[in-house]
């Protein structure tokens, strides 16, 4: 029996979770002669990795620092994709075609509706790095309103202003130092790295609405917590992460459902033994 392939690209990647979870469905789907593996691959090595791919390659997820740097070596890109320049799923057809799309906007807009958030009046999102494009072409789906980005610096709102402009998605931007005002909203979207939202958390309210927050290790953060505490609905990055890659897996294998109950089990239990 032939092998066919995928594997998930970036660096650093030791800790990816993505192996578990396409492993998980692999198995729940019965695909026994599938396998996914992770590669350390920086940018400059990117080139020479996608041109040695062999026909029993079937797929492969891309993180960070590749997203964009994919993009020249593909043949086509998802109009998801184009839409924030950036690339996270590569599906390699029978014809030797290299296709690029985004699962991470349908991840996020699919984990929100799973837990009943199918439309919101306004949201907000707290900061603007890589994540935040994809949040807020998310919420052009999701938000009938204004989104307000809460950014460290000018140079970063202007770029979230041009998405804004360019996602058709109301966007106004806001300094840090009044980031607290973000946790009244309807939809909080919180896409900065661990620790940068933690003294939010004495902030909360009562009554807190809807809280993404996109990190999965460490978790729960500080803000997640307080967030649960005062009766909020919750959303984190393992939500996100099995959302986008029970997409991959559908995309890669041509599987009509992928297995989310399987993939998001086995993604908690490697989180577990982590800690």
């Amino acid at each position: 029996m032939s092998r066919i392939r995928a594997a998930v690209l970036g660096s650093p990647i030791e800790h990816s979770l993505s192996p578990v979870l396409h492993r998980a469905a692999y198995r729940e789907l019965g695909l026994d002669e599938w396998s996914y593996d992770r590669f350390e691959i920086d940018e400059a090595a990117l080139p020479e990795f996608i041109a040695g791919l062999g026909p029993e390659w079937a797929g492969l997820s891309l993180t960070m620092p590749l997203k964009r740097a994919i993009i020249p070596l593909l043949d086509g890109i998802s109009d998801t994709a184009a839409a924030v320049e950036a690339v996270n799923t590569v599906v390699l057809t029978e014809d030797g075609r290299r296709i690029g799309d985004n699962t991470d906007i349908p991840g996020i807009v699919a984990a929100l509706r799973e837990r009943g958030v199918e439309k919101v009046e306004t949201a907000a999102i707290l900061g603007a790095g890589a994540t935040a494009s994809s949040a807020l072409a998310a919420l052009a789906r999701v938000c009938t309103g204004e989104v307000t980005v809460y950014v460290r610096s000018e140079v970063r709102a202007a770029e979230m202003r041009q998405w804004g402009e360019r996602l058709g998605v109301a966007v106004r931007t806001a300094d840090w130092s009044d980031a607290a005002e973000a946790l009244a909203a309807p939809l909080v979207i919180a896409t900065t790295p661990a620790r940068a939202t933690d003294a939010l958390a004495p902030s909360v309210p009562a009554g807190a609405a809807t809280l993404f927050d996109v990190l999965y290790d460490p978790w729960p953060t500080a803000l997640a917590a307080a967030w649960s505490r005062q009766g909020g609905t919750l959303l984190g990055g393992l939500d996100l992460l099995v959302h986008q890659a029970v997409l991959q897996v559908e995309q890669m294998t041509g599987c009509a459902a992928g297995p989310l109950a399987a993939m998001r089990t086995a993604g908690e239990a490697a989180l577990r033994a982590r800690h």
